[in-house]
C-alpha cells in the first residue's frame, strides 16, 4: 500500500489548482462522505470475509454492494458535475465549454467501461 501523498501535493489537487471554481457537490458534500465511509467499511468486511476464508459468493455478493455504492457515488458527482460546471462552462460558451463537455463525457466512458 502507498503512502499518503505529502500534505502540500494534497492541496494541489483541489479545484483551484486546477483553475475551478468551488465543487458543484459542496451542498451534498457530507452525504458524499457517508456514502464513501460505508463503502470503505463494505471493503473492509470484504478483506475480513477473504481472510475467514468465507465462502466466494457470499464474497462476490458483498463485492457488488460495495461496487453499487462507489457507483451511486459516481453518478451524484456526475450529476452535479454536469449541472454546475457544465452548465455554466456552457452558458459561457468557447473552448472552456468544449473542454467541460469533452471532460464529462470521458468520464462517463470511464463509468461505462468500469
Amino acid at each position: 500500500m502507498s503512502a499518503a501523498p505529502p500534505a502540500d501535493a494534497a492541496e494541489n489537487t483541489g479545484h483551484a489548482a486546477h483553475g475551478h471554481g468551488s465543487p458543484g457537490y459542496v451542498d451534498v458534500k457530507d452525504a458524499l462522505l457517508k456514502r464513501l465511509r460505508r463503502a470503505e467499511g463494505q471493503v473492509r468486511g470484504i478483506a475480513r470475509m477473504v481472510e475467514d476464508d468465507v465462502y466466494c459468493i457470499d464474497i462476490l455478493t458483498q463485492v457488488s454492494a460495495a461496487t453499487k455504492a462507489l457507483e451511486t457515488v459516481a453518478l451524484a458527482l456526475l450529476d452535479d458535475h454536469l449541472s454546475h460546471c457544465v452548465a455554466e462552462a456552457t452558458a459561457e460558451g468557447g473552448p472552456v465549454a468544449e473542454e467541460k463537455i469533452r471532460e464529462a463525457s470521458a468520464a462517463i466512458a470511464r463509468l461505462v467501461r468500469s
